[in-house]
């Protein structure tokens, strides 16, 4: 559980950090199961449905940006979702009934990992209140210098900005006058996790260190929100998301600013998204496009 200090920092501020949640065993067994999946990646030449692969990825140097979904890949994954004191720490903050969605392995390999430009979880999918968070959990130590997950404290509480060129989704602010300038760099030891509220404007930079920055993020939703967007789930799929409490048929109204996101630019991963950009911020690309 959450001290009342630590839930009023994420209130306020809309993020948090909180260190040794992971026992070194779990360590351990994640980075193992992590490790398999990279040399996996070795047979593949293209992304699919499990893997994103970075730019230059060789079966000889296997460079990934994203493993896609791990929960429902391999077991290991999956026992995170259902984590005590991971879940416990999410009550504190959303409450006791619980579901969880969305989850991806983001990489960031030493001198590979790619950009994520500014952008809120919220313009993805906005739901009926946002009582929505993302669990980070940190297979290595995130820094300032390894592309630690960078938020614009607050921002969770502000306008929802608008992600959309030439009229299509491309999954960053694209609105000329934002400037994050009061933003951030959340730092967390391996093995602690970071939460952030799904509307805070977040991003991260590449990694050009020589230590890796691997985060497994698992979104936790309370089970009276609900989705804006069809999202192809049934009912019964999405009560079997729920890890905690009961399911509801009562969806739960808050009255807040959405931005549809739709229609969406083809490709399936925020990277491939983002890559439609014209005016990247955090990319090494950035340097060379006009702002």
């Amino acid at each position: 559980m959450l001290t009342v200090e630590q839930v009023e920092t994420f209130n306020t501020d809309g993020y948090l950090s909180v260190d040794s949640v992971l026992s070194p065993e779990e360590l351990d067994e994640l980075r193992r199961v992590t490790d398999e999946f990279v040399e996996q990646s070795r047979n593949v030449t293209e992304n699919d449905a499990t893997f994103d692969l970075e730019p230059g990825h060789t079966a000889e140097s296997p460079q990934l940006r994203r493993i896609i979904r791990p929960v429902s890949k391999h077991p290991v994954y999956e026992k995170f979702v259902h984590h005590e004191d991971i879940l416990n720490i999410v009550e504190s903050l959303l409450g006791p009934n619980l579901r969880y969605h969305n989850n991806k392995m983001n990489m960031k390999n030493s001198g590979h990992g790619s950009a994520v430009e500014w952008h809120q979880d919220w313009a993805f999918y906005p739901h009926t209140n946002d009582d929505l968070l993302e669990v980070g959990i940190a297979l290595d130590d995130m820094t300032e210098d390894n592309g630690a997950l960078m938020v614009i404290p607050g921002s969770h509480k502000d306008k929802v900005w608008d992600h959309h060129q030439d009229g299509l989704f491309v999954g960053a602010v694209t609105d000329p006058t934002f400037q994050p300038d009061d933003a951030v760099s959340v730092t967390v030891k391996a093995g602690g996790i970071t939460l952030h509220h799904v509307r805070m404007v977040h991003g991260s930079k590449p990694n050009e260190s020589d230590k890796p920055r691997r985060m497994f993020f698992i979104g936790f939703y309370a089970t009276d929100a609900w989705p804006l967007i069809p999202t192809g789930y049934s009912i019964e799929e999405m009560d079997k998301c729920i890890v905690r409490g009961e399911p509801t048929l009562e969806p739960r109204m808050k009255n807040l600013p959405v931005r549809l996101s739709l229609p969406r630019v083809e490709g399936g991963s925020i990277y491939a998204q983002q890559e439609k950009l014209r005016n990247a911020r955090l990319s090494p690309r950035a340097d060379k496009e006009v702002t």
